[in-house]
């Protein structure tokens, strides 16, 4: 029994001591947080898991794969224990995104404060943008880019993250007319140049379309034809034609070939994107041009010109063109006439069509040749009116009196017109009885009036003699009884030169000296401006001459042995000078009445004088 004892008591105190033990090693802690695993344990699972993950490190790129989208964000697995958040915006360029796409991400940082893993895709682009647009160049990819705005000449595009520069003439083959439709457009392609110092790049979508419409320019143009009918839309308007699409190849249409009429401009005729038939005129095949008609698909207006018209008929029109030697008038459309500058009026001189017509106006005009064969034909405006020359003896007869206007002048005389295509000649010699003119300008200006007498008609070369001088009485008939030779007049110098000097006499004539007769009774000589007394010499009225002296006045009283004589001669002259001076003070070529009284008694005096020498 007390074995028993023992042994029971024995097996008790192992089994406490047992207990005891065990109660020592329990992790209270894990327990009171409620763990399943001992921190072993975890630790262990933790390393286990941590295998299983992708190994990244801050600031680094790796690729991902979407997994969710929404409108604002992406949702990207990059094999880390969390899924990274990317903005849809950095995903613009690429509309087309979807789940499941790979993508390059950079990593901000692999967990934030709130454990949250930042990615960028717009920094990973960034950062393997310069070496993937290079890559591009060299290999000819084509590749996507986003358009972000309109900029001088062309549109900012956003590739790899790199804003590159799209040319306007780069978007496509044809003219933009309104480049806004493409901003924020997606558009593929091509990285056409790099200037890596400043590290610009330069793409083209238009580049992407040349060679297939390279293609298809070369197909059609192997098919066409000359006076081949194609239907094209109008693709480009310029000021020398238009350019027609005709379905992947353009041809021109020149400003000569839309009409058979005038035409300014090709705005008049056509206008942008209009579909039209057009012939095909001529090609080049080495230079893939091709010229095209729109005029040639009608006929021509000269075919179906009125069949009774003919040379004489008065037909109306409309200026279209002006030139210097004339003006095209078109009298039906794309029928036209010249009236040459010489047919616009009757007068002789040599003018300007501008100063008849301007373009737009409306004429009335005579036909005076019709070439239908070569389609040309001339017209005539003064042909409506009276030629002024028909009846010119009876309008301006032989010594009528007329106004005229200064039209020219030539070194021998003045052109003048009287009316419209009636035009004369004064000659120089004809201006004036008593100047001597040495060129028209001295006595008159272009475009002033002058009174002119018609001298002569020449009506063969539609050409009038006309004068000016003649509407006064010749006052040389009074001066030949007046400035008789030997008699005395009082001079003043103008002017003197080698050969001699000019007088100034009354009445407003001239006498000549020569330089021997200049000589004084002191000896010295006459000077300019001085005021001496003259002697008559040589009085020639056909040549309006007077030829002076004054060293003959004191020359002959010593020659000649009746001095008594002779000095009553020259009193006798000296007084009548004096009273004729009294007289006609500042008398003037229109005074020609006051010379020829002073002629009647002059004539009277010389009568008395005779009479009392008989006695």
């Amino acid at each position: 029994m007390i074995n028993q004892d023992e042994n029971a008591a024995h097996d008790a105190a192992v089994n406490t001591k047992s207990a005891n033990a065990g109660l020592e090693n329990f992790d209270w802690e894990s327990y009171a947080e409620d763990a399943i695993y001992s921190k072993d344990q975890r630790s262990e699972l933790e390393t286990m898991y941590n295998q299983t993950l992708s190994t990244i490190g801050e600031n680094e790129v790796v690729e991902g794969t979407v997994i969710a989208m929404t409108k604002r964000e992406v949702f990207i697995n990059i094999g880390y224990k969390s899924e990274g958040v990317v903005s849809i915006s950095e995903f613009r360029y690429n509309p087309e995104l979807k789940v499941g796409e790979k993508v390059e991400v950079y990593v901000e940082n692999p967990e934030d404060k709130k454990g949250q893993l930042v990615l960028s895709h717009k920094k990973a682009r960034a950062l393997r943008s310069w070496d993937r647009v290079n890559s591009a160049l060299e290999k000819d990819e084509i590749i996507k880019g986003y358009i972000k705005c309109r900029t001088k000449g062309g549109m900012i595009v956003d590739v790899f993250g790199i804003e590159a520069f799209l040319p306007g003439s780069q978007i496509d083959v044809k003219p933009i007319r309104d480049y806004d439709i493409f901003v924020g457009k997606t558009m593929e392609f091509k990285v056409v140049k790099i200037n890596q110092e400043y590290k610009n790049v330069v793409v083209s979508h238009k580049a992407l379309i040349e060679a297939e419409l390279e293609q298809q320019k070369k197909e059609i143009i192997a098919k066409l034809e000359k006076g081949q009918v194609l239907e094209g839309t109008v693709k480009n308007i310029t000021s020398y034609g238009v350019f027609i699409d005709l379905g992947g190849v353009d041809g021109l249409i020149h400003i000569t070939d839309l009409s058979w009429g005038r035409v300014n401009h090709p705005e008049e005729v056509v206008q942008l994107d209009q579909k039209l038939n057009v012939v095909i005129l001529d090609f080049d095949d080495s230079k893939k041009r091709i010229a095209l008609g729109l005029k040639q698909l009608t006929s021509h207006p000269w075919d179906s010109l009125d069949t009774n018209l003919k040379v004489g008929d008065v037909v109306k029109g409309k200026v279209v063109v002006i030139a210097d030697y004339g003006a095209f008038v078109e009298i039906a459309p794309g029928v036209e006439g010249l009236i040459h500058v010489s047919e616009m009026s009757w007068s002789q001189h040599l003018r300007s069509a501008q100063e008849f017509l301007k373009v737009g106006d409306t004429v009335d005009a005579q036909i005076l040749t019709l070439d239908r064969d070569e389609r040309k034909m001339s017209l005539g405006m003064k042909q409506l009116k009276n030629d002024p020359w028909d009846k010119i003896e009876e309008r301006y007869p032989v010594g009528s009196k007329h106004a005229a206007k200064v039209r020219n002048f030539t070194t021998f005389g003045v052109f003048v017109e009287i009316e419209e295509g009636v035009d004369g000649l004064i000659h120089i010699s004809d201006l004036s009885w008593t100047k001597k003119i040495k060129h028209p300008a001295e006595f008159t200006t272009v475009g002033a009036e002058i009174e002119v007498v018609v001298l002569e008609i020449d009506k063969e070369n539609r050409r009038l003699s006309l004068g000016h001088k003649q509407l006064e009485e010749n006052p040389w008939d009074v001066f030949e009884t007046l400035f008789t030779v030997d008699s005395v007049h009082e001079g003043t110098i103008t002017d003197i030169f080698d050969k001699g000097a000019v007088v100034a006499l009354q009445y407003g004539v001239e006498g000549f000296v020569t330089p021997k007769h200049l000589v004084k009774e002191d000896g010295s000589q006459a000077k300019v401006d001085e005021k001496l007394e003259f002697k008559v010499i040589e009085f020639n009225k056909a040549a309006k001459r007077i030829i002076l002296s004054h060293s003959r006045i004191f020359e002959d009283d010593k020659k000649v042995d009746d001095k008594g004589e002779k000095k009553s001669k020259a009193s006798t002259t000296q007084k009548a000078v004096k009273k004729l001076k009294a007289n006609l003070e500042k008398t003037t070529l229109g005074d020609i009445s006051e010379l020829a009284a002073l002629k009647s008694e002059l004539e009277e005096n010389q009568k008395k004088d005779d009479s009392k020498a008989n006695d």
